[in-house]
């Protein structure tokens, strides 16, 4: 499973919160502590809104701990919302175009957990995807396949209720190929202007997902980057959590959901 981090508020540096921390997601490259691995080091990436509508991606297959352009980017890129990623693959190849966050237009999307059974059920949800979008598929990965396709279910005007759509579709799929294994899927989307964070899994455990609010906005991590919890609020199993620019984040628990996959 992956580490990730999102942050949504006032500018600040990106190595203030993904470098600089005791336990920080360059730290958590190598020392996971709630993850099935430790180490995250099948590449890493990171994607970021400036002043221009669509956001920046630098994205690399080398483990984050040893590359020393992201700890330079990371010092001189400041911005309002930016996720950063560490890759452990669930199966598909180590290549730039398969490490998160994945972008289109004006969007970001990252992803840690699985769909079970993915190369049972990969031709046909591939099938799913509109060919304007599928156009714009660089990757592999089953992450990319549900950002595509979930923008083709109407991500960009409904996060919640398009994902529920998505993997809905998804469950649907592995039922008819009698798919045992579960949908796993802790994420984050942006179209830059707010995020949505989703904790959910069809077996009631889906990777852990903690957020907290700060004097300058709002961070959303895999794992405290502090090394302590104390001031960090954990997404309950289920649950969505919702943040809009000039509001204060708040929670979507998993009963407020039609059509939910699982708490």
């Amino acid at each position: 499973m992956c580490r990730f981090l999102a942050y949504h508020g006032e500018p600040v540096y990106l190595d203030e919160l993904v470098c600089a921390p005791t336990h920080s997601l360059v730290h958590q490259s190598l020392h996971a502590e709630e993850a099935k691995t430790e180490t995250n080091g099948d590449g890493f990436g990171i994607g970021w809104y400036g002043d221009r509508p669509e956001p920046g991606l630098y994205r690399d297959v080398r483990p984050a701990w040893s590359d020393e352009n992201l700890r330079s980017l990371s010092r001189q890129i400041r911005a309002r919302t930016f996720f950063a990623h560490v890759r452990a693959s669930t199966g598909t190849a180590t290549t730039r175009a398969n490490c998160h966050p994945f972008g289109h237009e004006r969007h970001l999307f990252m992803h840690n957990g699985q769909i079970g059974g993915y190369s049972r059920i990969k031709r046909r949800l591939e099938s799913l995807i509109p060919d304007a979008l599928y156009d714009a598929r660089q990757g592999s990965t089953d992450s990319e396949a549900l950002f595509l396709l979930a923008l083709a279910n109407g991500a960009a005007e409904d996060p919640v209720g398009a994902m529920t759509r998505t993997l809905a579709t998804v469950r649907a799929l592995m039922t008819e190929a009698r798919v045992e294994e579960p949908v796993r899927f802790t994420a984050v989307l942006t179209d830059g202007d707010g995020l949505t964070a989703f904790r959910w899994a069809c077996d009631g455990q889906p990777p852990s997902l903690y957020w907290r609010e700060t004097r300058t906005g709002l961070v959303v991590v895999s794992e405290p980057i502090d090394g302590c919890r104390t001031g960090w609020q954990v997404v309950p199993k289920g649950a969505t959590l919702v943040a809009r620019a000039g509001q204060p984040a708040r929670l979507i628990e998993a009963g407020e959901r039609a059509g939910r996959i699982a708490a």
